[in-house]
């Protein structure tokens, strides 16, 4: 997974990011500029095969990769409408491709 992630927290004003691993469990995504520390509760938007999800969640670890960037992992705390149906599909599309 390549693709644009907002975040913010609840209640704040939503930034972009780069969504690089997710799964019915939680998200791992880039964060720049901007601050994020481990327990901060987070609001994300995103994609996932064509559909919007919106999804709220724990972050569980922040590494920082140069001064101005994050790797972040958040816990899915909740995810609305379809959104875990969403990302279990998309994980067994995934896996189905990689054993191909």
């Amino acid at each position: 997974m390549n693709q644009i992630v907002s975040f913010a927290e609840l209640g704040e004003r939503a930034v972009n990011g780069r969504a690089l691993d997710v799964s019915s469990g939680g998200i791992r995504f880039r964060a720049a500029a901007c601050e994020i520390a481990l327990g901060d509760v987070l609001r994300l938007t995103f994609y996932v095969l064509g559909q919007l999800v919106t999804a709220t969640g724990t972050v569980a670890w922040a590494t920082e990769i140069d001064a101005l960037t994050l790797d972040v992992g958040l816990e899915f705390d909740e995810l609305e409408g379809r959104g875990r149906a969403l990302l279990e599909h998309f994980a067994q599309t995934e896996e189905a491709q990689l054993s191909a």
